[in-house]
C-alpha cells in the first residue's frame, strides 16, 4: 500500500496547529538564566541528564514551567472561547465574572491572616504562603462565580448583556474588599498579594500540572459533548429553546465549567488577562466558528501563545524576568481596542 505524500494538504491549520503544539514546548525548553544547549535538553528529556546541576535546571525549573504555562494557556482560551460562543459576546473573557477579583480577596485574607493573625515566623512563610496562597485564592474565585451565578438565576439572568454586568460589580465589590483588607494590613502583605496577581510562571512545580491536567481534561470533554448545544446558542435563545436546549441551564453550567478552569489558573498563577479574549477572535478567523473546533483549535493555540509569552518573560531583560500578566495584558489592550473597532 503505497501512501501519496503529494495529497497531504500542508494548508490545512489542524496540521500547523499541532506541529507547533509539538514543536514550542520543546523550543522553550532551551530558554533561561542558565545556558542549556539542544543536546542537554534532548539528554534530560530522553535519558539521565550529563550532571546533577542540568537535573535541576531541566526538571525542577523549566519542565514545570513550561508544562503549565501550556495548560494555562490551554484553559484560559477554552474559557474565552465558551462565554464568548454562550453569550453570544465577542468581547466577553474569563476575568469578566470577577474571577480575579474574588482570587485576590482569597489571597489578601491568608496574606493577613498569616502575618497579623497567626504572625507565622518568617522562615516558616514560604510553606505557609505556598498552600494557603492557592487554596485561599481558589475558594475566592469560587465566591466570586457564586454570587454571578446567583444574579445569574434571578432577574439578572434573563438577559446575556445584564449577567455580563453583574460580574463587572461583583468585580468591582471584590476587588473595593480586597483593597480595603491591604491597606489595612501590612504593607509586605499587600506587596506580595499585588506581585502574586501580576501573573507569573515562576513558581510553577511539577505537581501543579498534575492537578491542571485532569480538571483542563475534563472540562474540555464536557464543552466537546456539549458543542452542538453551545453552536445553537448562537442562533438566539429562542431559536436554541425551539431546538430542544436548555438555555438557562446550558448557559449556567458553562459558566461553571469556565470559572473552574479560570479559578485553577488563577489559583497557581495568579492573574493572566486577555488570553481567553484574544485567543478565540485568532481561532475563530482561522478554522471557524463551531463550537468543537472553536474549543480544540483554543486549546492548542492557547497553549502555544502562552509558552512562547513565557519565553519572551525569561529573556526580555538580563537577570530579571517580567510577570507575564503585565505582557498579555499589554497586547490585549491594543487587541481589545482592534476588536471593538472592528465591531464599532
Amino acid at each position: 500500500m503505497r501512501i501519496n505524500l503529494m495529497k497531504v494538504n500542508i494548508k490545512s491549520p489542524w496540521m500547523w496547529l499541532v506541529i507547533f503544539a509539538l514543536i514550542t514546548p520543546l523550543f522553550s525548553l532551551l530558554f533561561g538564566a542558565a545556558n542549556l544547549s539542544a543536546t542537554d535538553v534532548a539528554v534530560c528529556l530522553f535519558s539521565d541528564c550529563h550532571d546533577e546541576i542540568s537535573k535541576v535546571i531541566f526538571w525542577d525549573i523549566r519542565f514545570p514551567r513550561v508544562a503549565v504555562g501550556f495548560l494555562v494557556g490551554a484553559a484560559l482560551s477554552l474559557a474565552g472561547a465558551t462565554l464568548q460562543n454562550v453569550t453570544r459576546n465577542g468581547l466577553a473573557d474569563p476575568y469578566l465574572f470577577g474571577v480575579v477579583s474574588g482570587a485576590g480577596l482569597g489571597a489578601a485574607i491568608a496574606t493577613v491572616f498569616i502575618n497579623n493573625v497567626l504572625r507565622v515566623p518568617t522562615d516558616a512563610k514560604g510553606e505557609a504562603f505556598a498552600i494557603a496562597l492557592p487554596l485561599a485564592a481558589f475558594l475566592g474565585a469560587l465566591l466570586a462565580v457564586s454570587l454571578v451565578l446567583i444574579l445569574a438565576r434571578t432577574t439578572f439572568g434573563r438577559k446575556v448583556e445584564h449577567m455580563l454586568l453583574a460580574g463587572v460589580a461583583v468585580s468591582f465589590m471584590l476587588s473595593a474588599l480586597s483593597h480595603f483588607i491591604l491597606y489595612v494590613g501590612d504593607p509586605f502583605a499587600a506587596n506580595q498579594v499585588v506581585f502574586w496577581l501580576m501573573g507569573s510562571l515562576a513558581r510553577a512545580e511539577v505537581w501543579y500540572a498534575w492537578v491542571m491536567l485532569p480538571i483542563v481534561a475534563i472540562c474540555m470533554s464536557l464543552l466537546l459533548l456539549f458543542g452542538p448545544q453551545i453552536d445553537a446558542l448562537l442562533l438566539g435563545d429562542e431559536n436554541a429553546l425551539t431546538l430542544g436546549v436548555n438555555v438557562k441551564y446550558l448557559r449556567v453550567l458553562c459558566l461553571t465549567i469556565c470559572a473552574g478552569l479560570t479559578a485553577c489558573v488563577v489559583a497557581y498563577c495568579g492573574g493572566i488577562g486577555f488570553v481567553g479574549l484574544m485567543i478565540p477572535h485568532i481561532v475563530r478567523n482561522w478554522i471557524g466558528v463551531t463550537s468543537r473546533a472553536l474549543l480544540l483549535g483554543s486549546a492548542l493555540f492557547g497553549g502555544i501563545f502562552m509558552v512562547l509569552v513565557d519565553v519572551f518573560a525569561r529573556v526580555a531583560i538580563d537577570g530579571q524576568e517580567i510577570p507575564i500578566g503585565i505582557i498579555t495584558s499589554a497586547i490585549g489592550s491594543v487587541f481589545f481596542l482592534l476588536a471593538m473597532k472592528q465591531r464599532g
